[in-house]
């Protein structure tokens, strides 16, 4: 039987050594390639292999130094053609390697609140082609049920929120696939700080999500009950002409909907009109989140832009929560005041 496929992340780029991210489907949280492949005399053929194709962008195959085996890496390139990592496989010339198991690389550009996908991870979501959209908010990685947390998604939050070059992160999930099929994936990611051409650097999440069964199959992948974050979440049910959602303190950005969207705001990448609050209200928006951050809770009427371009009054409602014991959100309620649209 062939050997499985190695997958590995090189989200550091050169200056660090790749780690395993699974064999075959099997998932391994970013350990050193060499507590697999042992001091074997091939283990710098691959690590140079892996080198070469991430830096080229293109697969590589290679003889070992030995003469007794064959180094076969792809790159896995994320949405702009950067290399997240790589499959990688090692074995006699003479054997064919299995096929591979899906993976596609993502990453999220904090500093500018956007998530992108590759064609690859597009095709593990089941994702029909009419529907292809690279670049998203960042709030959009989580909306439409697409994928199902496990009870991990406060620590995944909370990455998110207080991000720090460095921070890393593993879990497995489910992908409600396009065509229905449920999917467990298992994913990991690392923060980096990137350099920009203007001279500032910005925070970008990498990251490699791995197709690694049926969802019914793995014991980690969450129910088809979503695993929702907070008490005060879980007691809570959803009420007509209410929305809630989570969002940043600190940007004041929107991170996820607990319900469906609030019909008519602008909040998704791809609206003809960027999400903003108006500018008049600015000062009440910061208002709130002083009061936050005293007594837990907050409200106001703000005007929120609309998906038509014009202005929609908001009823917010506002309330501290703990994403983990160093990171705290909003938990907001949105509804329409009597006055309605504004503008």
């Amino acid at each position: 039987m062939a050997a499985d496929w190695l997958l590995v992340e090189t989200f550091g780029g050169a200056r660090r050594e790749p780690t395993l991210l699974a064999i075959g489907d099997t998932p391994k949280n970013m350990v050193s390639i060499r507590s697999v492949l042992g001091r074997g005399p091939f283990v710098a053929d691959v690590l140079g292999v892996i080198a070469r194709a991430v830096e080229s962008g293109e697969s590589i195959e290679v003889r070992t130094t030995t003469g007794k085996r064959r180094v076969i890496a792809h790159p896995l390139l994320s949405y702009g053609g950067l290399s997240h990592g790589a499959h990688v496989w090692v074995g006699p010339w003479d054997e064919e390697p299995p096929p591979c198991t899906p993976a596609g690389a993502w990453h999220i550009n904090l500093t500018r609140h956007v998530s992108s996908r590759s064609d690859d991870l597009l095709e593990l979501y089941g994702t029909s082609p009419d529907a292809w959209r690279n670049e998203h908010d960042l709030a959009e990685l989580f909306a439409y049920q697409r994928l199902q947390t496990n009870s991990d998604e406060a620590k995944a939050l909370a990455l998110i929120v207080n991000a720090k070059a460095g921070a890393e992160h593993a879990a497995t999930w489910t992908v409600n696939r396009g065509d229905g099929v449920r999917r467990a994936v298992h994913f990991a990611c690392r923060c980096v700080e990137v350099a920009t051409t203007g001279g500032r650097s910005e925070l970008v999440v990498r990251g490699i999500t791995h197709d690694i069964g049926p969802a019914e199959s793995v014991p980690a992948a969450p129910p088809s009950m979503p695993v929702l974050l907070a008490q005060q979440v879980l007691a809570a049910e959803a009420t007509p002409g209410r929305w809630r959602a989570i969002v940043d303190l600190r940007t004041m950005r929107l991170l996820k909907w607990l319900d469906n969207p609030m019909p008519g705001v602008a909040w998704t990448l791809g609206a003809s009109h960027p999400p903003a609050v108006h500018r008049e209200d600015l000062r009440s928006a910061v208002t709130m989140s002083r009061e936050l951050a005293s007594s837990g809770r907050a409200m106001a009427v703000l005007r929120l832009r609309g998906e038509d371009g014009g202005w929609l009054a908001v009823a917010v409602s506002a309330a501290l929560m703990a994403l983990d014991q160093h990171t705290t959100a909003a938990l907001v309620t949105l509804s329409k005041p009597d006055r309605g649209k504004v503008g």
